[in-house]
């Protein structure tokens, strides 16, 4: 008996190296938007932590030393909001990114299925040659 070959099986497995490599990237630009949105959750813990600390020190019975340390306090709060505000725009990037990865991985698949349905159709018209 006859067995079946798809001329285009060399297309068929381009077509799923490409795919693979755009999960890949897929894979790659989710691991560093969970890598960021961690550092986001990280600032919002530390800036809560320096207001907590700032009202503290700024109890009814202020000490004048401690204002100074309060100053250095709200300083290092100032840069920690410049710091989450910079790593948001950071993940604003990592999302477009993401999206026209994705796009780019749906355009792989449906070019890969495009081909897997032509062996089936060429297989099924195989069949029925062979019957």
């Amino acid at each position: 008996m006859a067995k079946f070959r798809f001329q285009l099986d060399a297309v068929l497995r381009q077509r799923l190296a490409v795919e693979r490599q755009k999960q890949l990237a897929v894979a790659e630009l989710e691991r560093e938007r969970v890598e960021v949105e961690d550092q986001i959750r990280s600032l919002q813990s530390s800036l809560t932590t320096e207001k907590q600390t700032m009202r503290e020190a700024l109890a009814p019975k202020a000490d004048p030393i401690l204002l100074r340390d309060v100053r250095a306090q709200a300083n290092a709060s100032l840069h920690l909001v410049a710091r989450a505000q910079q790593t948001v725009l950071k993940l604003a990037g990592v999302h477009a990114r993401l999206e026209r990865a994705r796009r780019d991985l749906l355009e792989a698949v449906t070019q890969r299925r495009a081909v897997e349905t032509l062996k089936q159709r060429r297989y099924e018209a195989w069949l029925l040659e062979q019957r």
